[in-house]
């Protein structure tokens, strides 16, 4: 399933009519669900872990200041007469007034609400706090070069360096019109800002518009992010040209690579190979349907695609790793003659670790309960699993960072999702 699909609503008054509608219908119910514009949970609003005598908590803080001598002087001291330790300190010039965000360390028994009401007493406004962890200590600069450098060497990396670079955000892609012209809803080329949402003209032609409700952009914030943007428009498309080489449990070689929309060809041939069972196993709809979506799928722009190819150079099996925010969808398909040679577990703990490596907590894959190749390969990581059956449709959420003990999982290959 892929964001445009997983994205259709009907009227309430109507049941969907066929079964793709209804596995449309339920999935957009459960993503509405479980994607709410809402603060991260780290927030003020959030119940505080118990504390730790002589303990230290680390702290993001991002709090708006008169712009007048003496304002960030009277918010440190306020934080002082707390033993709260100013570890970094970025500012946010606005028109009127200043952004101040912060890295503090402070005692473990003093909660957000006791730092937010010293902040407010002391003159500042709209102040936003929540966890901060051991990632954060790195500075600003430096944070923001690795990010560049990832991007530089990665076409796909862009929607990932902009989400831990504003930090839990929505970001959406909307492509460029046909017949080109300019980008969708008259973006002008510097982008735009307002407020909670930023617009960007994505480098293909169309519109990266992000969102983060909970926490307005900065100026600043909004000229980083498109500076990125810049960077990756000027190198155009790349895909790392690593691969690797594996020998299959009977025998024979496979190459895994990246993949892009130059395999486009490659992967309508498979699915010319491929049995009406397979393809509507990974798609969930009319089989007709399926070669659409693939110039989706082998976007950088959406994700990372690995594929599968024999020592001839036939593709034989496609995995998809799919941003959509904290959460990231995997999707695989194996051509049925390769299939049940674990080529789908392979690719599915690969699209994993990516997804971990990403800063992902989680990945899921939207199944159904017939599809026993893709559960056994879910279960296969030794991974907290959560499931959660829509209108016959199977979503299969793992926590990641979160093993289960050895031997909760069960090993397996998955033929589709």
């Amino acid at each position: 399933m892929t964001r445009k699909v997983t994205d259709v609503t009907h009227p309430n008054d109507r049941r969907p009519a066929n079964p793709w509608q209804r596995v449309t219908a339920a999935l957009h119910t459960w993503r509405t669900r479980r994607h709410e514009h809402a603060p991260p949970t780290g927030d003020t609003e959030s119940p505080a872990p118990e504390p730790v005598p002589g303990a230290n908590t680390l702290w993001r803080m991002r709090t708006t200041v008169k712009d007048e001598p003496g304002s960030l002087a009277a918010l440190c001291t306020a934080l002082a007469e707390h033993r709260v330790d100013i570890l970094s300190l970025q500012t946010h010039p606005l028109a009127e007034g200043t952004v101040d965000e912060f890295l503090l360390r402070a005692p473990g028994e003093l909660s957000a609400s006791g730092i937010a009401t010293a902040v407010r007493t002391a003159g500042g406004n709209d102040t936003w706090i929540e966890r901060a962890d051991a990632h954060d200590l790195v500075d600003a600069p430096t944070r923001i070069l690795g990010l560049a450098a990832r991007t530089a060497l990665d076409a796909a990396e862009l929607p990932l360096a902009l989400r831990q670079l504003l930090g839990r955000c929505t970001i959406r892609s909307q492509p460029a019109p046909a017949g080109g012209g300019r980008a969708a809803d008259g973006v002008p080329v510097e982008g735009a800002l307002d407020d909670t949402v930023m617009r960007l003209r994505a480098p293909e032609g169309g519109v990266l518009t992000v969102e983060r409700p909970y926490l307005p952009f900065t100026p600043t914030e909004f000229a980083r992010a498109r500076a990125l943007v810049e960077l990756d428009a000027r190198l155009g498309p790349r895909v790392p040209h690593g691969r690797d080489v594996l020998t299959l449990a009977e025998g024979g070689d496979i190459t895994v690579r990246r993949a892009d929309t130059r395999d486009l060809e490659a992967a309508r041939a498979m699915h010319e190979r491929c049995s009406d069972r397979t393809l509507k196993l990974r798609y969930h709809g009319p089989v007709g349907d399926a070669d659409r979506y693939l110039n989706h799928l082998l976007s950088p722009r959406f994700g990372r695609t690995l594929a599968v190819q024999t020592a001839s150079g036939r593709l034989v099996g496609l995995g998809h790793l799919l941003w959509d925010g904290d959460e990231t969808e995997v999707a695989l398909i194996v051509e049925d003659t390769w299939q049940r040679r674990g080529i789908g577990g392979e690719l599915l703990g690969r699209l994993v670790a990516m997804a971990a490596e990403g800063g992902c907590r989680r990945v899921y894959a939207v199944t159904q309960s017939s599809n026993t190749g893709m559960v056994a390969a879910m279960r296969g990581l030794g991974l907290p699993l959560d499931y959660q059956v829509e209108e016959g449709t199977l979503v299969i959420t793992a926590r990641l960072g979160e093993p289960v003990a050895s031997g909760a999982g069960e090993s397996g290959s998955a033929s589709a999702s």
